[in-house]
């Protein structure tokens, strides 16, 4: 199966233009260092985190390990402080078990909120005042 770039449009949970999540990793549902998505990004690659050593550890005791880098898939692993597109539900599910990372709000793609209210978001935003 084919991934098409139809992507839905490019805005932030603000309604703003949505700003690059990170480069290095190269992160995105796309690799295009965005959080964008489309109908085929059955996760929801939308939440611009800022991982931490905890929140890395609580993805690998639910079977998302993010730490050991994929060779294959060009995946160089993360480290605590990268910033990486996650998926809203699994954003959600750590918040739940209070152990969610960092989110760049500016950095979110707004289909998040399809998931995950803005108000819960901005609890922990890194990118406000």
């Amino acid at each position: 199966m084919a991934i098409t770039m139809e992507m839905h449009e490019s805005k932030n949970v603000f309604g703003d233009p949505l700003i690059p999540c990170s480069s290095d990793p190269l992160t995105g549902f796309f690799r295009d260092g965005c959080c964008n998505t489309n109908d085929q990004d059955l996760g929801s690659h939308t939440v611009c985190v800022q991982v931490s050593e905890e929140f890395l550890n609580f993805s690998r005791e639910r079977g998302n390990d993010l730490s050991t880098p994929v060779e294959e898939f060009g995946f160089p692993g993360l480290n605590p402080g990268d910033r990486w597109c996650l998926c809203a539900a699994r954003w959600l599910e750590a918040q739940q078990a209070e152990m969610a990372p960092r989110v760049y709000l500016q950095r979110t793609h707004q289909r998040a909120l399809e998931i995950v209210p803005l108000a819960l978001l901005r609890r922990y935003a890194a990118d406000l005042n």
